[in-house]
C-alpha cells in the first residue's frame, strides 16, 4: 500500500469523524478533524475529495451542515453556500 492510498483513507475517515462530531454538537472537535485532513492532503500533495471541499468552510474550517451552520441558496446557475462566519463558496450547476 503506498502513502497516497493511506492518506486518502485517512482523509475519508477524518471527514466521517468531522460529520459525526458536528451532528453531536462538537464543532470544535470537527474543526480539528478538518484541519488535520487538510494538513495530510498538503503534506502528501494530493487534492481533497469534492465531498470534503463542498462541506467545509475555507475560512474557519467548520464542517458545514446546511440548515444548521450553513445557508444554501441557488443563484444564477450557482449554488452559494454561506457559513456562519460569513464566508461564501460558489459552485456551478447545470
Amino acid at each position: 500500500m503506498d502513502t497516497e492510498t493511506v492518506a486518502r483513507e485517512r482523509i475519508d475517515r477524518l471527514r466521517e469523524l468531522a460529520e459525526e462530531a458536528t451532528l453531536a454538537g462538537r464543532e470544535d472537535r470537527a474543526r480539528r478533524y478538518v484541519r488535520r485532513a487538510r494538513r495530510i492532503a498538503e503534506r502528501n500533495r494530493i487534492g481533497l475529495p469534492p465531498e470534503f471541499t463542498r462541506f467545509t468552510c475555507d475560512s474557519c474550517d467548520a464542517y458545514l451542515r446546511p440548515g444548521r451552520n450553513a445557508r444554501v441558496r441557488l443563484q444564477d446557475g450557482h449554488v452559494v453556500v454561506t457559513c456562519d462566519c460569513g464566508a461564501q463558496a460558489r459552485y456551478p450547476y447545470d
